[in-house]
């Protein structure tokens, strides 16, 4: 602690008025104690402390006024002031009528002659809070570094267990950075050959040339057709197709490879060729249905999410069984998939097979022309994101505001009535804004007929509206 160099020029004539405001307004929590510990009279910073019941302490030793764990700290406190040693500040924690503790941090000196005891402290609730916020932070990154450890290994047993062949090449100078297994059978080399080697190195000079017209129409247009291309041993021609996808600040190219022989048996299962190209190693589960919502495939993300072991325990079933809302949640997802054609981050929440619960947010897409029509649906977890409205109280609408200063005024039974009617309207309010506005499915979610739904609209003026019976 650095002290004043000369308080004796400066600080002389200050009276005990002056010096009690001084004090008052330097801390947020400032206590006399007598030589008895007791504390003799208390002056607050702010009203925030005082309401609390805090100014109730006069008359009680200070040991009493805190919990259990800080009177060992209050008696160190009295202790090193009634030796004059130099002070030092420690963590004290009073409880409060709220539920949690006030947290002080206290400096205690000794003034006078009667042995009083001045001890002023500072508010930590701030500061808590921030290292609560910190450590939640913390846990929620820790959470997503052990997930994607978990997604690292799984693409890493998928990729090198995966019977096609398949070369991972850096977009920009065309060396392979990565090579499974069945690549590296194919091309007839040790695979600490492949990596890191350019992969037009591979092939004879003609096909390498119409490899890299192939990657480049791919870079360009995102899509290409498959070339037929010739090994450097000129024994052997493959058919390579290729896609493009981005990792984090690189782009790369993902390679497959097939033996002609194989392309004629057709031996890659469709399914599993449509999820190839979605990257199967996805953080998010991703599942691709029929227009009636039965799965045609999905990804290992989407499997860890239902807890199912494998895909083909999945692929058959509706996934309307593994969502929060069976029978609601799909039919809303689906009728606005054929009125909009996509649905982006629509919050529910997905049931696992052993019953436990995550909120999910789905962003769909229907894709009704091609070989097959389908739609896809990308889900990600969002149980571990960090919201600052879990810290924070949120408010009340002011209706409800109104309804409490009721209280005592106006029976018991209106204001239940006027209770009942603004949480019925909200949760209308919520229904048509989950469902884009869509009162038929709104109807659906909320457990209400049609007509029942117009009338209530009707009633709470959302809008002017006429049941379809009436149109």
């Amino acid at each position: 602690m650095k002290q004043f160099g000369a308080p004796k020029n400066f600080l002389v004539g200050l009276n005990a008025e002056a010096t009690g405001t001084l004090i008052a307004a330097a801390a947020d929590v400032a206590l006399i104690v007598d030589s008895d510990g007791v504390i003799r009279d208390t002056a607050f910073g702010s009203e925030d402390i005082s309401i609390e019941g805090y100014a109730d302490w006069v008359g009680k030793p200070w040991t009493e006024t805190v919990t259990e764990e800080s009177r060992p700290k209050v008696e160190a406190l009295l202790r090193d002031a009634a030796a004059k040693t130099a002070p030092r500040s420690r963590h004290i924690n009073h409880p409060s009528s709220r539920g949690g503790d006030l947290p002080v941090l206290y400096s205690a000196m000794q003034v006078g002659r009667e042995g009083r005891i001045v001890a002023v402290g500072r508010d930590l609730r701030s500061v808590a809070s921030l290292q609560r916020r910190l450590v939640d932070a913390q846990q929620s990154m820790e959470r997503d570094y052990w997930r994607f450890r978990q997604v690292e290994t799984r693409y890493r047993l998928l990729f090198q267990s995966s019977t096609e062949a398949i070369l991972i090449v850096d977009a920009s100078t065309l060396k392979v950075v990565e090579a499974n297994s069945a690549a590296v059978e194919l091309l007839g080399e040790a695979a600490r050959v492949v990596l890191g080697r350019a992969v037009l190195d591979s092939f004879e000079a003609t096909s390498g040339q119409v490899i890299a017209d192939l990657l480049a129409g791919v870079r360009a247009a995102s899509r290409a057709d498959n070339v037929r291309v010739r090994l450097a041993d000129g024994k052997r021609e493959l058919l390579v197709s290729a896609s493009l996808f981005r990792q984090e600040n690189s782009t790369l190219f993902l390679v497959r490879l097939s033996s002609l022989q194989q392309e004629a048996s057709g031996a890659a299962p469709k399914g599993e060729s449509m999820l190839r190209r979605v990257v199967e190693s996805a953080p998010d589960g991703f599942v691709l249905t029929d227009p009636k919502g039965q799965i045609l495939t999905a990804n290992t993300a989407f499997l860890d999410l239902v807890q199912l072991p494998n895909e083909a325990m999945a692929r058959g079933e509706s996934i309307d069984r593994w969502l929060g809302r069976p029978g609601v949640d799909l039919s809303v997802l689906m009728s606005n998939l054929r009125q909009h054609g996509s649905v982006k981050l629509f919050a529910t929440t997905l049931r696992g097979e052993d019953g436990s619960s995550i909120e999910v947010e789905i962003s769909g897409v229907s894709v009704p022309h091609g070989d097959q029509p389908c739609l896809g649906f990308m889900i990600r977890n969002v149980g571990w994101r960090l919201s600052s409205r879990a810290h924070s109280s949120q408010d009340l609408p002011r209706s409800v505001e109104q309804l409490t200063e009721l209280v005592g005024r106006v029976p018991l039974k209106d204001l239940v009535q006027e209770s009942t009617d603004l949480i019925e309207k909200l949760c209308i309010e919520a229904a048509l804004q989950l469902t884009h506005d869509n009162r038929a499915s709104a109807a659906e979610m909320l457990g209400l007929s049609r007509q029942s739904l117009y009338v209530k609209l009707h009633r709470y003026g959302l809008g002017d509206l006429v049941a379809e019976s009436d149109k």
